[in-house]
């Protein structure tokens, strides 16, 4: 059936599944028909197999690994499904057929593409050999709809003696990165946080794909572009925070700093662009300033000029972990980024919280009150416990 419709180069429509069934001189019934159809839409123009997976409202990422391997996270970590695929030619025409969509360019001259699709999910293909195993196909989900600070207290992301904390962080304009591994959260919080902007606010939000998605009435998106098969037409981050900047921003948001765009945001978070925010890939809060440090250098910054542009532009840190086993994404610390007498950054716990939910505040609380104020409570929040933490760090 599959041959016949696409010789016949129709859309693969009930009425087209009918003549063709009628062609082989089978006898199905309606249903049969519809089901059918449903299949071939799907394999022809469609996730083939995974489009039950990607339909499925939690979830996140969708994970092929080879023909007999699709695992996928719907908000308690990974989890392997009965889906299959025939062979790994089946997985193989599937990846080329979404890279097309895309428009790129899969095959064994380009074994691997990386790529968002029309419907905003972000794909990436790589083929064998390079995937020994077999083609493996990740498809990044957007999400769904977007979280209030209030969902994620509900969820247990945010725990609820965090929430004026972060809600005085975004009213008095402090400059902060969510920071944390793949998977933990960092965009939904995000995007929950820059919901409580001012609606008179302008937010100019820089991303590689478009996944942040505020409540606010005033956003203006870019959205980076790769180069063409020729390696011509490519527009980077750096170039887009650059456009954003001559673009009236009232917030400059980079979805995610991972390379010498870092540059530009911490020039303009120096020149009066407060608010600004983003996320970064981070271990634990502490790697941050070392993380921004190697991005700068790379980039052609002095360490020393890091630092100093570091510790002028930023003010904060939220880290997101993922708990084991349950995968659960909670927030677990946030720290102040402060200047030592040795002239570089480190951040300083202000609070954490454990998997229970339990608060601490650390040395740098008051620093985030007199930054924060009048919009942070002028003592420890209810709840929260005083505990002697350590805030040296050696940055030699």
């Amino acid at each position: 059936m599959r041959v016949r419709l696409a010789r016949a180069g129709v859309e693969p429509s009930a009425a087209q599944v009918a003549v063709a069934l009628r062609a082989e001189k089978s006898v199905y019934g309606d249903a049969e028909i519809l089901a059918v159809a449903r299949a071939l839409c799907a394999d022809l123009i469609g996730a083939g197999p995974l489009e039950p997976l990607l339909a499925q409202p939690d979830v996140t990422d969708v994970l092929v690994n080879g023909p007999r391997e699709v695992w996928i996270d719907d908000g308690g970590g990974l989890r392997r499904t009965s889906v299959a695929f025939a062979d790994d030619g089946a997985v193989r025409r599937l990846a080329q057929r979404l890279a097309t969509a895309a428009g790129r360019r899969l095959d064994d001259a380009s074994p691997y593409v990386d790529a968002r699709l029309p419907g905003g999910v972000r794909l990436h293909a790589v083929l064998p050999p390079v995937a020994s195993g077999g083609t493996c196909i990740s498809l990044r989900l957007p999400p769904r709809r977007t979280f209030t600070l209030t969902d994620l207290v509900a969820a247990g992301t945010v725990v609820p003696s965090a929430m004026p904390v972060l809600t005085a962080m975004v009213t008095a304009r402090l400059a902060f990165l969510v920071t944390g591994g793949t998977g933990t959260g960092k965009t939904t919080l995000l995007s929950g946080m820059l919901s409580l902007a001012d609606p008179g606010e302008r937010l100019l939000l820089v991303e590689d794909s478009a996944e942040l998605r505020p409540l606010h009435p005033h956003v203006v998106r870019l959205e980076s572009r790769p180069a063409n098969l020729e390696g011509a037409g490519g527009v980077g981050l750096r170039d887009l925070v650059r456009q954003a900047l001559r673009m009236r921003p009232d917030r400059l948001v980079v979805g995610e700093v991972r390379g010498a765009e870092v540059v530009d945001l911490l020039a303009a978070l120096n020149t009066g662009h407060e608010g600004g925010c983003g996320t970064l890939h981070a271990n634990t809060a502490a790697d941050v300033p070392p993380r921004l440090e190697a991005l700068g250098c790379a980039a052609g910054l002095s360490r020393e000029a890091v630092h100093s542009q570091l510790a002028a532009a930023l003010d904060a840190v939220i880290h997101l972990t993922r708990d084991r086993p349950d995968g659960r994404r909670r927030i677990s610390e946030i720290c102040l980024l402060s200047r030592s007498p040795s002239g570089f950054v480190a951040a300083v716990p202000a609070l954490s919280f454990d998997a229970a939910g339990r608060a601490r505040t650390g040395p740098g609380y008051e620093a985030l009150i007199h930054k924060a104020r009048p919009s942070l409570p002028p003592s420890p929040a209810a709840g929260l416990r005083r505990v002697p933490l350590s805030v040296e760090r050696d940055n030699s």
